[in-house]
């Protein structure tokens, strides 16, 4: 019988790529989650539910995947025109705005916490122009949640900023440090496909009849639809997972302005090793969860785009 050779791949190597590929993977993310489940398996099905559940501890979920879902959106329309501007445009000083894009790349969380503490506390730069009464702040109403706390007169005794609004220690500037840090993913991912689109089909929209809003919402739309679920994506997880940002500007009050990660740190500084992985392990599967939609929504738009 004639001897069966097995059909040898174009690529060489497969085999020790493929094994690299594993060993690596399963170093830097498999082993460690699995030691994640295995510590919080230590507390009982009843004690991992009365962590994972506690007013505090939700609260803190609250916060964290509230603004980060809050921040990634406020980043998409603020990525594309962005990405818009430096990819149609050529005018003086773009490359060092196209630099300064990557900047929160490269600056340390912890630094980026400290400067958009200086800037937007109620003495800071910014943040004094919103937070008495009779300047910009005045002019914003409460929005609850969102933007902090609208003061009155009545606090002034308490050394609270009377009127206005206050941004730094609210809700409000986690938000902004989650915005500040999560742009880079949107700009960067919707740049390239802009590039690669050209002009040639917004000409000949426009050449047909088509307004300028039919042509964007007609023809670039469907292009950088994929690109901009992929920026919100990573914009999300990034912000769900900040801490260095967050935690000067947050001001860490329980049940109102403590994230996760921050809580996440108090459980281990503690040495409650299994609590803190509890709320670890649910944040893990919450992430997971809203990625693997954001993922289908993704593939989704590009099944209807190919119809």
């Amino acid at each position: 019988m004639p001897l069966l050779l097995k059909e040898r791949s174009i690529l060489p190597g497969f085999s020790l790529t493929l094994g690299f590929t594993v060993a690596y993977l399963s170093l830097l993310v498999l082993i460690p989650l699995a030691m994640l489940v295995w510590k919080s398996s230590s507390l009982s099905l009843h004690g991992f539910w009365a962590v994972a559940t506690s007013p505090r501890v939700l609260a803190s979920y609250r916060l964290s995947f509230g603004a980060s879902l809050i921040a990634a959106a406020i980043n998409v329309p603020a990525g594309l025109l962005l990405a818009w501007v430096l990819v149609r445009y050529r005018f003086p000083g773009r490359r060092l705005i196209d630099g300064l894009i990557d900047l929160p790349f490269a600056l340390p969380t912890a630094v980026a916490g400290i400067t958009l503490c200086a800037l937007y506390a109620p003495n800071g730069w910014v943040g004094h122009l919103f937070a008495h009464d009779g300047a910009i702040g005045a002019w914003i109403p409460a929005t609850g949640w969102m933007a902090g706390h609208l003061y009155t007169p009545e606090h002034v005794e308490e050394g609270v900023w009377a009127g206005g609004v206050k941004i730094a220690y609210t809700p409000l500037g986690i938000i902004l440090a989650l915005t500040f840090i999560g742009l880079p993913f949107v700009v960067r991912t919707v740049q390239p496909v802009l590039e690669g689109l050209g002009t040639e089909y917004e000409e000949a929209a426009g050449s047909l009849g088509a307004s300028r809003l039919a042509t964007f919402r007609a023809v670039i739309l469907p292009e950088i639809w994929p690109a901009l679920a992929t920026g919100f994506a990573l914009a999300f997880a990034r912000g769900v997972g900040e801490y260095g940002s967050v935690v000067f500007i947050a001001g860490n009050q329980p049940m109102h302005t403590e994230i996760t990660p921050l809580l996440i740190i108090s459980r281990l500084e503690d040495y409650d090793y299994a609590g803190a992985t509890a709320i670890a392990v649910v944040m893990l599967v919450l992430s997971f969860v809203m990625l693997v939609g954001i993922g289908l929504l993704q593939r989704l738009s590009r099944v209807r785009g190919m119809v």
